[in-house]
């Protein structure tokens, strides 16, 4: 099960990058398209962090930055490959997934600044409670976690494009909406880490069966 979420964290985190490029307006709100699936992530870092422990949750965390950056590289790479003549959307295709290099760098360091600390503050509540109160630990550490990611992230990739007075407005508004996913996806987390304990205690059988036969 731990293979399957650390797949699923680094597919989603390539797909959150793609879908960024795109806004869409909640009211009076306008937000990347990449929100929800990024949101994911740390969901799933939690999932992992419950189940596998601090040390498998990290990994992912850097599993995941290796992975971006590959994935940089590979699309750069392919998009200074010479057009075929009749290739006519290079303009297109250069400004959907290039990116500039200030967003990605916003994107790469809000990254591991918030993951990172997600995973601390995740496990420093563990510790004080054990396995009770999940809900207040993927609560409290996603809650900070986003604070940190939507702060670093709108501050480097518009600074100097947009008036600080717009920046806090993006933060807040980027924020309010995280906090509203982090509160519904709660029942996701205990659904998952059911599902992976079962999982887990599976594997270990089906690892000593192994052993056994051996």
């Amino acid at each position: 099960m731990l293979f399957y979420l650390t797949a699923l964290f680094s597919g989603l985190l390539v797909v959150s990058n793609i879908l960024g490029v795109k806004l869409f307006a909640v009211g009076d709100f306008m937000l990347p398209a990449a929100v929800i699936v990024y949101m994911a992530t740390f969901l799933i870092t939690d999932v992992i962090g419950e189940v596998y422990g601090k040390k498998n949750a990290r990994r992912t965390v850097q599993a995941g930055f290796f992975t971006q950056v590959v994935v940089l590289f590979f699309i750069y790479l392919a998009i200074e490959l010479p057009p075929a003549p009749a290739f006519t959307m290079q303009a297109e295709y250069e400004m959907i997934l290039g990116g500039s290099f200030q967003v990605i760098v916003a994107s790469l360091v809000s990254y591991m600044v918030s993951q990172h600390l997600d995973v601390s503050i995740f496990h420093k509540l563990k510790t004080r409670h054990g396995t009770r109160k999940l809900w207040l630990r993927n609560n409290a550490s996603s809650g900070v976690a986003q604070l940190a990611d939507t702060g670093i992230f709108i501050t480097i990739a518009f600074w100097g494009a947009v008036p600080v007075s717009a920046m806090f407005g993006m933060i807040l508004a980027q924020y309010v909406v995280k906090m509203i996913i982090v509160l519904l996806d709660t029942p996701i987390v205990y659904l998952l880490v059911k599902i992976a304990r079962s999982r887990n205690w599976d594997d270990d059988n089906d690892y000593g069966e192994a052993r056994m036969s051996v």
